[in-house]
């Protein structure tokens, strides 16, 4: 394990991107979106994904410095060409836009092709909140998600991002895969030769396995809800609904269509991922939005719990608390393969390593 400050990470994710020729504005921005991930203990897309953004780049499988362009617009829609960009410089562009025609008519959605992963989606679905309004986010992804009866993925995890504004800086806020779990934990199973619950991934045949490094093979996720009888169909189902919002309605690649993302890959193919974002301007329908909001989360945080050691918690509630232990501490605290990842790019693009902090026993 090794603690590293908050300026340091962001420092030494920018450096890898400036290194590779891509712009500062952009490779900041690529930055702390990894950072945002892992300051809430999102880890599985913060640094640990660092390696696969700078092999697109490597590769040309991403262009970070190209231009987007907007394709068709109303007053409150767009369709947007992000031109093979970094995920976080098409959602901050798209988020932005969208913000900006929720303020004009009560409502903004904008959806993207040409897009690369955007990190986790309730960072741009905050960005919105924040300024009082009610925001989506969503995007499509590589095939990992087998739907209900089939023995091979088809759709990607295919993340949901709601965040709604209460008083007083609260938030609703959800941000949620539509699988089971993420391919990222089932390889920790893997790793440290621990059985995966029932309801996580399929074997090769087709059926539930609880071996990880089975599972790992064949990179077959199971929906959110797990099996048919625990209404697994469900999970499916909604991402497939993500799947239209995005991929289907923006022209971008879709379902069994998009690459398979790999650290290893060395190909130019671009992800050409679709992204839809909504903006909403609670202010146009009922008034005390914020207000019931707030109620609402505070009712459900005092409701008696059924173990006393584990109060119930509001949507957000965890993020929220990890966040401001970022915040107040000033550092994350990293695994050591995560340590070891920053080592050998550091080597591999001539930048300054990462500076770890002792950690006191």
């Amino acid at each position: 394990m090794a603690k590293v400050c908050v300026d340091e990470v962001i420092r030494f994710t920018s450096d890898c991107f400036k290194a590779l020729g891509v712009n500062a504005k952009a490779a900041c921005q690529q930055a702390d979106m990894l950072y945002q991930a892992d300051r809430i203990g999102y880890y599985s897309h913060g640094l640990n994904r660092l390696e696969f953004y700078v092999n697109d780049v490597k590769t040309g499988a991403c262009q970070p410095n190209n231009e987007i362009k907007v394709e068709k617009e109303t007053t409150s829609t767009a369709w947007v060409n992000a031109n093979n960009v970094f995920g976080s410089t098409a959602a901050h562009f798209c988020m932005g836009l969208a913000i900006e025609k929720a303020k004009k008519s009560g409502v903004g959605w904008v959806a993207a092709k040409g897009s690369n992963h955007f990190g986790i989606g309730g960072y741009w679905a905050m960005l919105a909140a924040k300024q009082g309004f009610v925001a989506f986010a969503f995007s499509n992804s590589s095939p990992l998600l087998a739907p209900t009866r089939s023995k091979k993925p088809a759709l990607g995890t295919n993340p949901i991002a709601f965040v709604a504004p209460g008083c007083n800086d609260d938030y609703f806020y959800l941000d949620f895969a539509t699988t089971a779990v993420s391919i990222g934990k089932v390889a920790l199973y893997a790793r440290k030769g621990l059985r995966l619950p029932d309801g996580w991934a399929l074997g090769p045949d087709g059926k539930v396995t609880n071996d990880a490094q089975a599972a790992m093979k064949t990179r077959s996720l199971m929906p959110l809800g797990g099996s048919e009888q625990s209404s697994g169909y469900k999970g499916y189902g909604i991402s497939a609904m993500v799947e239209v919002l995005c991929g289907i309605t923006a022209g971008s690649k879709y379902g069994h269509h998009i690459r398979t993302w790999k650290i290893t890959n060395t190909s130019s193919e671009a992800a050409n991922l679709g992204q839809t974002f909504i903006v909403m301007d609670p202010n146009h329908f009922a008034p005390g939005f914020k207000e019931r909001v707030s109620e609402s989360l505070t009712y459900w945080r005092k409701m008696e719990p059924v173990n006393p050691k584990l109060p119930v918690i509001a949507p957000g509630d965890m993020e929220r608390l990890v966040g401001e232990k970022t915040d107040r501490e000033g550092t994350i605290t990293y695994v050591k393969r995560i340590i070891e990842i920053t080592k050998k790019l550091a080597k591999e693009l001539n930048v300054k390593p990462l500076k770890e902090l002792p950690i006191k026993k």
